[in-house]
């Protein structure tokens, strides 16, 4: 009898223990959902600038920026081209557009003017998945940041307000690419 009742405490023991296993959840710091195993390498041919906007080196300055974050943020392996995953396109938007006006009360008929000025920048990103062609995708990923135009002027600012305007929106593609969420 006691040999059954040891038996039967160790095929519950087993049997929890392949329950507990088939019930665990992998996570991962950054929220990817890779699979390390089949997939390997990413590459980013060089974003073009279409906007007719921006600084001469803006579009360089995408390119290096997303390659980087995916390298800081993934075990992939960047290669010159055909990755895993690849990534192309080109920033279709650079635009300055005013936000909000200050009327003027100077006596001397000064006209109203910006008090605020928006810069918005819009990136069009081709993503291939070669293992799994289902998360591929081709779509438009836009931020923008404001800047009081009486304090200070677009080129004093441009750099500052377009790195961190790329910033979230290489964080936007990473979340619609190989993030869980």
């Amino acid at each position: 009898m006691t040999l059954i009742k040891h038996l039967n405490n160790i095929v519950i023991f087993c049997a929890g223990i392949l329950l507990f296993q088939a019930c665990s959840i992998s996570y991962s710091f950054t929220g990817t959902n890779i699979n390390y195993e089949i997939i390997k390498t990413f590459s980013v041919e060089n974003f073009f600038n279409d906007s007719g906007g921006g600084p001469a080196n803006m579009e360089q300055t995408f390119t290096e920026s997303l390659k980087d974050f995916y390298q800081r943020n993934t075990q992939l392996e960047l290669t010159r081209n055909n990755g895993d995953l690849q990534f192309s396109g080109a920033i279709s938007r650079y635009n300055i557009t005013p936000q909000a006006t200050v009327s003027s009360t100077d006596p001397a008929n000064v006209p109203d003017r910006a008090g605020q000025m928006r810069l918005t920048i819009t990136v069009d990103v081709e993503y291939l998945n070669t293992v799994n062609e289902d998360e591929s995708l081709k779509r438009s990923f836009s931020f923008f940041k404001d800047y009081d135009p009486r304090q200070t002027s677009i080129l004093q600012v441009e750099g500052e307000l377009i790195q961190e305007i790329f910033d979230s929106i290489i964080q936007d593609i990473f979340t619609a690419t190989v993030a869980n969420w």
